[in-house]
């Protein structure tokens, strides 16, 4: 049987999820249309040859596209971040249960090789009990060269790179280490106005940088410190401290897994090698493997084990709103 997506969204959706939904055996790509095309996402997900919404818009669209798919009973794949608001975040899933639907959110870097082996080395307790994690990402993408005005530099549009980047990085910390107990953050913003596509130079009032701290369930404690804006860009650093040693994971590329008497052993990372689909783009990789399960997922009627749905959305929302500094709504 063969799942039948439909894909809204002609930047991310088109470049990276319909080529991967496209080379996965058992799926098949019934259209992309765009995301600010009403008209053609009214048309999308009425179609009866789709059985998939791979949701790919802005997310001050995502609540119309959710709703108009689970309206059509449709399954639905959502990207992230989930929603403009954890109040929203909630309401949907709401929703996506009454219905009944496959509900799913896109946090494809559960399944990068990198992290699937972080995890297996912390569920096997081979640096004991986590203390402390430390997460250093610096880019240069929206600085050199300057990226212009749109929703992504809009807090009102759901824009900023908390819900960007520090969404990935709040669910792979929720995958690989448990639940967030709390968190605090301390947003900037170093570029504080960009021209837009139209040359008018409009004010952003979304965040370009992140650093926070949290603290996890089980009382080990997280920082961040991350950047959309930095003037170089440094090879991504998650670091693990625990009581019998320290994993070092770079570029999620390499896995270092360093003793208290000094010795060091270097974990391989089985298929870190990027293919055609998505034009080397980062996501391409572990969408791959994620296409795999979503395709399992809407074929069982149910969410694979660990596949993460819009609960895991509005568990992260929730977070997502304390690193904003916004009251909890």
């Amino acid at each position: 049987m063969t799942v039948r997506v439909g894909v809204i969204g002609t930047g991310f959706g088109a470049r990276v999820v319909a080529p991967v939904f496209a080379g996965t055996e058992g799926c098949a790509v019934a259209d992309v249309v765009s995301a600010r095309d009403a008209d053609a996402v009214a048309r999308l997900v009425r179609r009866d040859d789709v059985d998939l919404v791979s949701i790919q818009s802005p997310p001050f669209l995502h609540a119309a596209h959710v709703r108009a798919a689970l309206a059509n009973g449709k399954a639905v794949l959502c990207e992230k971040p989930f929603g403009t608001t954890a109040r929203e975040a909630r309401a949907l899933l709401a929703e996506a249960e009454a219905a009944g639907a496959v509900h799913l959110v896109d946090f494809e870097f559960r399944y990068h090789p990198a992290r699937r082996v972080l995890r297996e080395l912390v569920g096997a307790g081979l640096v004991g009990p986590v203390e402390h994690v430390s997460w250093t990402h610096l880019s240069a993408g929206a600085r050199v060269p300057l990226r212009p005005h749109g929703w992504l530099f809009d807090r009102a549009r759901g824009g900023g790179w908390i819900g960007a980047w520090a969404s990935h990085a709040v669910d792979t910390i929720r995958f690989v280490f448990g639940e967030i107990a709390d968190a605090v953050g301390f947003p900037r913003t170093v570029v504080s106005a960009r021209p837009g596509r139209d040359g008018v130079v409009r004010a952003c009032t979304a965040e370009d940088g992140l650093s926070a701290v949290l603290r996890l369930a089980q009382g080990a404690t997280v920082t961040i410190d991350s950047s959309f804006a930095s003037t170089a860009a440094l090879p991504p650093r998650l670091t693990v401290v625990g009581g019998e040693g320290v994993i070092e994971v770079v570029a999620d590329e390499r896995i270092t897994l360093r003793r208290p008497d000094g010795s060091r052993e270097e974990v391989p990372v089985p298929g870190t090698g990027d293919g055609p689909e998505g034009r080397g783009d980062r996501h391409a990789l572990p969408m791959r493997h994620f296409a795999q399960v979503v395709r399992d997922s809407v074929l069982r009627g149910r969410p694979e084990p660990g596949a993460p749905t819009f609960a895991d959305g509005a568990a992260c929302a929730e977070v997502l709103e304390r690193l904003r500094g916004d009251r909890p709504s």
